[in-house]
């Protein structure tokens, strides 16, 4: 059937060669920097466990049957970001296509540049002495952040994204899942060790992780955090699981592969804050990372890890190498969202759908490249916002207006009733008023922030 579908829509019938070569990709599509780059810093805002309890909340109860429904619906569909919600829901439910194309380009375009910071930190840790101070490690970052060299950054990480899509799901994708999950895994495992061993590594836990201020789990902007956090890491409301599910095998167990593709992604990024937090209490970096969106992992950790010499070195490149991997299974995840729904919607070729959005992103990205700031909007627009919403018609969609197709797909593949309607209860009565609470208090929030800042 769903070869047939594939014909149908005038694009060459791709599949997954496995359920593991699935899972792997939509966890590499969620594990990304925002677990290596983000969580830190908002957990640090969050008030350590507070904010970690909320997100782990928020990504178990309110993302898990997101994700469900998402995975469901391009099955089901066989159809790309664009055109499923169409299929399932009517022509009303067009702007929730276009809204998923607006995300995923929206996220790349300024996802990119962080890669090209990431990579040039790599870079740099493999062939130079790493900052002997945060004056010298800001002035690295700001060349690096801005001129030449960022829009240099941007343009080949979006290149690498479009050679790997562009190769297909099981050469491309797959294969770039399949040793690069695997081996973040085994860096991050390593770090967790080498970093547990530092001498402050317990005030790192109890002071960021363990330490807990009930009063965040009130705090507007701690919730909004909180969402936009889970929502960026898990990749609900963007299309990327969506686009990857229409090429499952109709046998698969998608609750389970939900479930391991949140495990994961939540481990990493407990596992990085562990990493993170002992470095920042051991090299008394904490003002830092309480300051700065990007202080933590492109001036923070470097500085710190300087004081070490060559072995700081070394784990330095660890670690920007681990969030390179994690960058890259992300970003191929955002592109195939507006590359296979060209390929769906227009029956163009692989090729041409990929390499046209590369060099619309690279142009819409050239701001991001140019100016932090706008970069810092941008995340909290397509990356906060859009996000949520996208999450909130999802459930919306499937949970209200096409509940049967939900139940008729899962229950061909085997899933309980009693599971199905603890899935389909929760995406009505708990995904959606959460998520549209966590949708108003993010909009006033963020409102209220940029307010403040004119």
């Amino acid at each position: 059937m769903a070869d047939q579908i594939g014909a149908e829509r005038g694009r060459p019938p791709e599949q997954w060669g496995s359920s593991l070569g699935f899972v792997l990709a939509a966890a590499g599509s969620a594990v990304g920097l925002g677990n290596l780059w983000g969580f830190a810093y908002r957990a640090s805002q969050g008030g350590g466990a507070a904010f970690v309890l909320l997100y782990v909340l928020i990504v178990a109860v309110v993302c898990l049957p997101v994700l469900v429904a998402e995975m469901v619906l391009g099955r089901s569909t066989g159809h790309a970001p664009l055109v499923a919600p169409i299929t399932a829901g009517g022509r009303r439910w067009a702007p929730l296509g276009w809204l998923y194309i607006a995300a995923s380009v929206g996220i790349l375009s300024y996802y990119a540049v962080l890669m090209g910071w990431t990579g040039r930190s790599l870079l740099h840790a493999l062939t130079a002495p790493l900052p002997a101070d945060i004056a010298a490690a800001e002035t690295f970052f700001a060349g690096i952040s801005s001129g030449g060299d960022a829009v240099l950054g941007h343009l080949l990480s979006l290149a690498l994204t479009g050679l790997v899509v562009a190769a297909g799901i099981r050469s491309g994708i797959e294969r770039l899942s399949r040793w690069g999950m695997p081996l973040l895994f085994v860096v991050l495992l390593a770090l967790l060790l080498w970093a547990a061993a530092l001498p402050a590594a317990h005030e790192g836990y109890a002071g960021f992780l363990l330490r807990w201020d009930a009063s965040k789990l009130t705090d507007l902007t701690t919730i909004r955090n909180a969402f936009t956090q889970a929502f960026f890491s898990i990749g609900a409301g963007i299309g990327c699981i969506l686009a990857y599910a229409a090429y499952l095998d109709r046998r698969s167990g998608i609750p389970g592969e939900a479930v391991a593709v949140v495990g994961m992604d939540t481990a990493v990024g407990l596992m990085a804050g562990c990493v993170t937090f002992p470095i920042v209490a051991s090299f008394g970096l904490a003002d830092m990372v309480s300051s700065s969106t990007v202080g933590t992992l492109f001036i923070a950790l470097p500085t710190g890890l300087g004081s070490l010499g060559l072995a700081g070195r070394v784990v330095a490149a660890a670690f920007f190498a681990l969030a390179y991997v994690a960058a890259i299974t992300s970003s191929v995840s955002l592109l195939e969202v507006p590359v296979s729904s060209l390929m769906d919607r227009l029956g163009w070729s692989r090729p041409r759908a990929v390499w046209l959005m590369v060099a619309v992103i690279a142009v819409i990205g050239l701001p991001s490249a140019l100016d932090v700031a706008v970069l810092e909007k941008m995340d909290a627009v397509f990356g906060g916002v859009c996000l949520i919403t996208g999450g909130l018609l999802m459930a919306l969609l499937m949970g209200w207006r096409a509940p049967e197709r939900l139940s008729a797909d899962l229950r061909g593949s085997g899933t309980s009733p009693r599971l199905l309607r603890l899935l389909l209860w929760g995406l009505r009565w708990v995904s959606v008023p959460v998520i549209s609470l966590g949708l108003i208090v993010s909009v006033v929030d963020l409102a209220k922030s940029w307010a403040g800042g004119a």
